[in-house]
């Protein structure tokens, strides 16, 4: 079973992962505000989505709220089941504080590019790049701290992550960067050394197990090594983007 199979009931999910619950409860409430006539036609949208030119002239909450805003129906549920299926093992692991944060940091980092590179007429709105940021951290995971993960769920997340990526450049309407620097900016959250993680290196059949994982130390890692792979993301992105 890998880290990614879900046992849990209702009330153990959002007892187990209330960060992960809170934030697509954030992505059903919005979405049902934005078609229920209980505010003026578009007032979510019009106020809330990205827009470059509105953050450049100060809206600079706009880095933020289109996070958790989303296009329509089908784009609300398949990056709300997304972030189901993939950020469980990182809350469990991380703990809800430092889950919150990645997500965040994932999602502006996606959004601040997004304005750098759009023009200033690009409106946007999605919480893809936060996710392709937990997508970022798992691999940080795999290449710094190995023995954190099994070597089937890592080969999971290495396929997820290019079969994501492959559908990043193929599908219509995508925010292409907003995925690879939320990619890039979870990665970069990921190399940062930090101690008592969670060991996730025996497979997880429930979560329960989860609280019992004992916690190890994790050794800094060396800066060089981290500023390489860095650059050769950055590169990679650039020549995408090119």
């Amino acid at each position: 079973m890998t880290i990614f199979t879900r046992t849990e009931n209702f009330r153990e999910f959002i007892r187990f992962y209330p960060m992960v619950s809170i934030i697509v409860t954030i992505h059903i409430v919005l979405y049902l505000l934005t078609i229920l006539p209980v505010f003026p036609n578009n007032w979510f949208f019009e106020n809330f989505s990205g827009v470059n030119l509105y953050i450049m002239e100060g809206e600079v909450w706009r880095l933020i709220t289109p996070t958790f805003m989303h296009s329509g129906f089908s784009h609300m549920l398949f990056n709300s089941f997304s972030l189901i299926l993939f950020g469980p093992a990182l809350e469990r692991m991380l703990g809800s504080g430092r889950f919150l944060f990645i997500y965040l940091f994932s999602g502006i980092a996606a959004n601040v590019a997004t304005l750098m590179f759009e023009p200033l007429s690009y409106t946007h709105v999605g919480s893809s790049g936060a996710i392709f940021g937990l997508f970022g951290y798992y691999i940080a995971i795999i290449i710094f701290r190995k023995n954190m993960l099994t070597k089937q769920n890592s080969q999971i997340i290495v396929v997820l992550c290019v079969v994501s990526l492959i559908m990043t450049f193929l599908q219509p309407d995508i925010n292409v960067i907003a995925h690879l620097f939320g990619l890039l900016g979870g990665f970069l959250v990921g190399a940062i050394p930090y101690f008592n993680k969670r060991d996730l290196s025996e497979s997880v059949r429930t979560t329960a197990s989860w609280a019992g994982s004992q916690r190890k130390n994790i050794s800094f890692q060396s800066p060089v090594k981290v500023l390489i792979w860095a650059v050769i993301i950055i590169l990679a992105i650039l020549g995408f983007w090119r």
